[in-house]
């Protein structure tokens, strides 16, 4: 690909270095927000379903391989609309986010030089935020993933062309999709292998703290890489570039044939696969071997998560065109949006101690359907605890420690 890179800004006027604050609660768009809010909802039902570490694994992920008939309608939802869209619908919005980030520096008065150095920084603080949060409580960490995604694909893709972007997000897509369907059909000609699932419940299962900070550790570590390569999360995260360069849900009222062509298609394609997925799960569709459609299911959670940026861009704007104060529930789902990393955390301080063996161990007790209040129970508590915070003017505890760590007075902003 050439060097091509996208038409700078007008260089604004400068003044004195004075350290930047940051963006006025009152100035922030509602649809980013408010997708990160509820996106929240769909990690948290996703990341449950690990902690039944009794149960037998079945073909999906760590779904369990039996059930009640409420247990199966849980798993089989859980399948469809959540599972594999969640972390790409995270990765479109962390991109977005840096987008975001970028352009305001950029306008507040500062060169494209101490953006890039702003970013840096952070994706640092965020790779050793992901290494505490994987080797303390979740060995599903993905913040170490986006992390190494700002490092290695900020520097080489903010500043292109749409073009370039659109190019890149093809290739990566097509090669992804291409190789995700190969393996799915070669590995029918072979028998299942012992599944690498298994290993991670023996983590979540383990009494020893310490010991399960080791299985914690060696499970997680492969996964940024893997995910890197498996190409999908850099396609999701190009995505959320261009998207935030055209303002796509800050500005939702200027792009809503394409919000509404993207949630519709997004969310066809992405629960039309993961009904697929499903039916072979609970023994409908019967396969040679139904775990190895695993990866093209995730596969497609990208279109799925996609169509769900969309679909919350069109919900604020639809909250936008009524005027007024929005409701009290699209107040609440923004606060915790604007304090989405304290959100996500929050989610493992309560999973791990509560429902793992070297806590309490209360996932024992648990099923998939009573797994998925859980789910609901701890993110409803999060949105409201985020609501009293915005309320009361306070920001989200990890996002002041990231804030302080990463911005310094030497980033100069326009007065």
């Amino acid at each position: 690909m050439s060097a091509e890179t996208h038409p700078p800004p007008p260089s604004p006027s400068r003044g004195p270095a004075l350290p930047a604050s940051p963006t006025p609660i009152s100035e922030r768009a509602l649809a980013p927000d408010l997708a990160r809010g509820l996106m929240l909802l769909l990690i948290a039902l996703a990341h449950v379903p690990w902690f039944l570490w009794t149960s037998e694994i079945g073909s999906t992920l760590l779904h369990p391989a039996d059930g009640s008939l409420v247990d199966r309608i849980a798993q089989a939802v859980t399948i469809v609309a959540v599972d594999g869209r969640a972390w790409t619908l995270f990765g479109f919005l962390f991109a977005y986010g840096i987008g975001q980030l970028s352009a305001r520096r950029i306008a507040a008065g500062s060169s494209g030089r101490d953006v890039g150095r702003l970013l840096r920084r952070r994706h640092w603080w965020l790779l050793a935020f992901g290494l505490v949060h994987a080797a303390l409580l979740w060995q599903g960490d993905i913040l170490v993933t986006y992390g190494l995604l700002g490092l290695l694909l900020v520097p080489l893709f903010l500043h292109r062309t749409d073009r370039t972007l659109m190019v890149w997000i093809g290739v990566l897509l097509g090669i992804a999709a291409l190789g995700n369907v190969l393996v799915a059909a070669l590995s029918q000609l072979v028998p299942a292998p012992a599944g690498a699932m298994g290993m991670q419940q023996q983590a979540i299962a383990e009494p020893s703290y310490l010991t399960s900070m080791v299985l914690r550790l060696a499970l997680w570590a492969p996964s940024p890489f893997s995910s890197l390569f498996g190409l999908v999360m850099p396609a999701a995260f190009l995505l959320g570039i261009l998207a935030a360069r055209h303002r796509v849900l800050e500005e939702p009222a200027r792009h809503l044939p394409l919000l509404r062509w993207t949630a519709t298609l997004g969310l066809a394609f992405g629960w039309g696969a993961g009904t697929v997925q499903a039916l072979i799960h609970l023994g409908v569709l019967v396969v040679p071997n139904p775990s190895a459609f695993v990866s093209l299911h995730l596969y497609t959670g990208i279109f799925a998560g996609l169509g769900y940026a969309a679909l919350f861009g069109l919900l604020a704007h639809r909250v936008t065109v009524r005027g007024g104060t929005p409701p009290l529930p699209v107040r609440a789902l923004v606060a915790l949006g604007r304090r989405s990393l304290s959100g996500y955390l929050a989610q493992s301080l309560v999973f791990g101690p509560v429902l793992a063996a070297w806590g309490l161990g209360l996932g024992a007790y648990l099923s998939s359907w009573s797994a998925v209040l859980i789910g609901v129970g701890v993110w409803s508590a999060t949105v409201v605890v985020a609501y009293r915070m915005d309320v009361a003017g306070m920001r989200g505890p990890a996002e002041v420690l990231l804030r302080r760590l990463t911005v310094r007075v030497d980033l100069p902003v326009r007065k």
